[in-house]
């Protein structure tokens, strides 16, 4: 049993599928903001002047600079390759690589044996 054959204009194709880039961007942004998160950790964790720059509320310590510092670089690197990718196909199998590869990197400068070394 064969299925009817369907004819699609090339103005309906380009229709049908939105151009990648937006998911990209979004995807990469999530890599690039664990990435940062993970350094202003560090950062906040082993230098006397930015743990005073972190420190947005007393309680909370350097940790509140540290997570609101890295939402925002997070945001930034979502508008900035959003911005870029909107209208274009983008490969999604580099991206994705790369945004695994910051993720596990982010994982591991967070593992305290690594954290340790600097």
């Amino acid at each position: 049993m064969s299925l009817p054959a369907t004819s699609i204009t090339p103005a309906e194709q380009a229709v049908a599928v939105p151009p990648s880039g937006a998911g990209a961007a979004a995807i990469l942004a999530a890599g690039i903001g664990a990435f940062f998160l993970a350094v202003f950790a560090i950062a906040g964790d082993k230098l006397p002047a930015l743990q005073n720059f972190f420190t947005f509320s007393k309680p909370t310590g350097p940790l509140s600079g540290v997570t609101t510092c890295a939402v925002v670089a997070w945001l930034v690197a979502w508008a900035v390759f959003h911005g870029l990718w909107r209208r274009r196909d983008v490969a999604i199998r580099p991206v994705a690589i790369g945004a695994v590869a910051l993720l596990i990197l982010s994982l591991l400068l967070t593992f305290p044996p690594i954290t340790d070394l600097f």
